[in-house]
């Protein structure tokens, strides 16, 4: 089979008024795969974030605010198109990434993963970050695996394997996304990625959105070590 271009590419993203970073966000989309990826944004938004993505080019999806993991989830399924990465909205994931993800994508792994952690996540507040090193630690614990990263919003999927797994979760999904796939045998590269500073305002409560997905993880880790 030959190797996946970005015209084989679908970035998808979930939107709530993200108007200040949904400009730079599809600009650099644009720029880096020379507008042959699809963009699909699955928007709640109340603001001008849908006619910005509309003007830019992008499929946008509205749906009404239903929290973070199910407007993901409607993102993932939508596209056609072979590979489908995810990313947030709020310009805060480095798009030049996207060549690196598609070449591991055609040297065989089923999902890749961008790994904020590693590299330092400076730019991150400090609870988020301790707190996403404790959930990447309760992951790894759980699953018998080391992972840094479990709630990265920048991934790249092959696209049959989002449709054969059935999702759950809302705030935990972006754990999910990681945990069935690794759990359930298909191969997961974790590729190191800067982090910048968020555009816009921060929607999820650090302690009510940690406790969510540190819940979620325990659950989608559990019910895969169960599973048959």
């Amino acid at each position: 089979m030959s190797a996946y271009t970005f015209d084989d590419v679908a970035v998808v993203m979930g939107t709530y008024n993200e108007e200040q970073a949904i400009g730079s966000v599809l600009a650099d989309i644009d720029r880096i795969t020379d507008g042959r990826a699809e963009v699909v944004c699955v928007d709640g938004s109340d603001d001008r974030t849908p006619q910005i993505a509309r003007k830019m080019g992008a499929r946008v999806i509205e749906q009404e605010p239903q929290g973070y993991g199910v407007a993901v989830e409607a993102a993932v399924l939508a596209p056609d198109r072979p590979v489908v990465v995810t990313t947030d909205c709020d310009d805060t994931y480095p798009m030049e990434y996207l060549p690196k993800f598609l070449d591991l994508i055609n040297d065989g792994y089923d999902v890749v993963s961008g790994d904020r952690i590693s590299m330092g996540a400076e730019t991150m507040p400090r609870l988020n970050r301790l707190g996403n090193v404790a959930f990447a630690r309760l992951a790894s614990f759980l699953m018998g695996a080391t992972v840094h990263d479990t709630t990265t919003g920048m991934r790249a999927y092959r696209r049959e394997i989002l449709h054969d797994i059935d999702w759950t979760e809302n705030t935990g999904l972006s754990a999910e996304l990681l945990i069935r796939p690794a759990m359930r045998g298909y191969k997961i590269a974790e590729v190191p990625i800067p982090y910048r500073e968020r555009a816009g305002e921060t929607k999820l409560d650090p302690f009510a959105g940690g406790a969510a997905i540190a819940k979620s993880i325990v659950k989608v880790a559990l019910e895969e070590r169960f599973r048959f």
